[in-house]
C-alpha cells in the first residue's frame, strides 16, 4: 500500500462528475476519479476506477486502477490493479501488475542504488550471458545498440585474454 512510509493528505481529489483540461501539480497525494488531459506531478498518484488521465505523470508511486494513457515515471513504485489501463511507458524501480490489468507499453525498472554499476546480463541459448543493458547512470537506459553489444563484447574478451 502507497501510504505506509507516512501518513499524508489527498491535496488534490478530481471528482467522478470532473473534468480538467491542464497540467496539476501538488506535493501531496492527488487523486483523479474523473477526467483529466494533461501532466501530473505529485507525491503520489492515484487514478481510481471511474478515472481517466490522458498525460504524463511523474511522482514517488502511482497507482491505477482506472484508465492512463501517457507515460509514468514513478521513483519508487506503480501498481496497475486489475481493472487498471495503463498505455504508455513505465519508468520505475518497482512494478506490479495485477491480474486482469492491461499494460500496453514499454518497462524500464532501475535500482535506486548509484552504487550499483553491475551490468544486467540475459542468458542466450547455451546458458551463457550476453550483454543487454547497463546501469552505469543514475537514470533508466535504454538498450545496448548491437554495434555497441558487440564492441562491448570485443572488450570484455581482450580484457579476459590479458588477465592470462
Amino acid at each position: 500500500m502507497i501510504f505506509r512510509k507516512r501518513q499524508q493528505s489527498l491535496e488534490i481529489i478530481i471528482g467522478p462528475e470532473s473534468s480538467v483540461t491542464g497540467n496539476l501539480s501538488t506535493p501531496g497525494i492527488a487523486r483523479i476519479d474523473g477526467n483529466v488531459e494533461g501532466n501530473v506531478t505529485a507525491d503520489w498518484l492515484i487514478v481510481g476506477e471511474t478515472g481517466c488521465m490522458k498525460g504524463d505523470a511523474v511522482s514517488r508511486g502511482t497507482m491505477v486502477a482506472g484508465r492512463l494513457e501517457g507515460s509514468i515515471r514513478a521513483s519508487e513504485s506503480v501498481e496497475i490493479g486489475s481493472k487498471g489501463i495503463v498505455a504508455g511507458d513505465i519508468y520505475t524501480t518497482k512494478l506490479s501488475i495485477s491480474e486482469g490489468a492491461c499494460f500496453d507499453g514499454h518497462s524500464y525498472m532501475r535500482r535506486l542504488s548509484e552504487s550499483d554499476s553491475r551490468e544486467v546480463l540475459s542468458f542466450q541459448k547455451g546458458g551463457k550471458p550476453s550483454l543487454g543493458t547497463t546501469a552505469e547512470s543514475g537514470s533508466f537506459d535504454e538498450p545496448l545498440s548491437l554495434d555497441r553489444l558487440s564492441e562491448k563484447q570485443d572488450e570484455d574478451a581482450q580484457e579476459k585474454a590479458n588477465k592470462k
